[in-house]
């Protein structure tokens, strides 16, 4: 087993099949996430708790065009920045899990308030889909969005669905497949921030990359976590970090410190 699947395995549980992509399923709670889920999914899934938590882990399959799919329904959570055992499950799991490619799910009647969690996953990669479900409540409130805009403003692939009525599930699936098999490129928007935390930035960037820690994670979101200075994520990142480095060529991360 490599690397990444002793990783998937160990620490989140995932045992994936040969040749099957890992996509994980993010979203704010009471978004329809579930439902996109279960709709995609049907009766081939599973549950079972995260490791170490009592946290609920599901998992379900799909196939399309002949490629196999794991899709891992992480915890609601608003924010990347934890502040509870279900919210540090799923940052750590699209921090560190390595999923091929990251669907974010947003309600279409709340979009601004959702797109928060969207814009702090797109910081970390670039793999992802962005689900707009809900579209039946939003078609009833009246409310319309511009697809294509909202898609050329993002970056990456937006899709509309109406998970529990079946609608826009097929569209989701290509959209999964062209980023995972065809490796479509996405530009995903990246937040511009005030003067001094840029520059602060670009001082730890290459400290970042000296130590080997970019080859793992996105160097710009390292750095903004580090000036976040949450000890126990820190601690975090250093224990995920120390197992994709040879020790004994990186001195700096033995131990699983985070060492700048």
């Amino acid at each position: 087993m490599n690397l990444k699947g002793r990783i998937q395995r160990e620490s989140f549980g995932i045992s994936n099949a040969e040749n099957q992509w890992i996509i994980a399923l993010a979203g704010n709670p009471n978004v329809g996430k579930s439902t996109v889920f279960n709709a995609l999914t049907g009766l081939r899934q599973h549950t079972g708790n995260w490791p170490g938590k009592t946290v609920n882990n599901a998992q379900g399959y799909f196939t399309y065009r002949d490629q196999s799919f794991m899709l891992v329904d992480l915890p609601g959570t608003y924010s990347l920045l934890a502040h509870s055992v279900e919210e540090e499950i799923a940052r750590d799991f699209i921090c560190f899990g390595q999923p091929d490619a990251t669907v974010v799910v947003l309600d279409a009647t709340s979009l601004e308030r959702n797109l928060n969690l969207a814009l702090q996953i797109m910081e970390i990669t670039p793999r992802i889909i962005v689900c707009v479900n809900l579209m039946d409540e939003a078609r009833k409130r009246g409310i319309i969005i511009d697809f294509d805009a909202l898609q050329k403003e993002l970056g990456v692939p937006v899709v509309a669905t109406a998970a529990r009525l079946n609608q826009g599930l097929e569209d989701l699936q290509k959209a999964i497949f062209d980023i995972v098999v065809r490796n479509q490129a996405t530009q995903p928007k990246q937040i511009v921030y005030s003067e001094d935390v840029e520059r602060a930035i670009q001082l730890l960037q290459p400290k970042i990359e000296k130590v080997g820690m970019g080859n793992v994670l996105s160097p710009r979101w390292l750095a903004l976590r580090l000036l976040d200075s949450d000890p126990a994520f820190l601690e975090e990142i250093g224990r995920f970090v120390s197992l994709n480095e040879d020790k004994e060529d990186n001195p700096q991360s033995k131990g699983g410190k985070v060492a700048l």
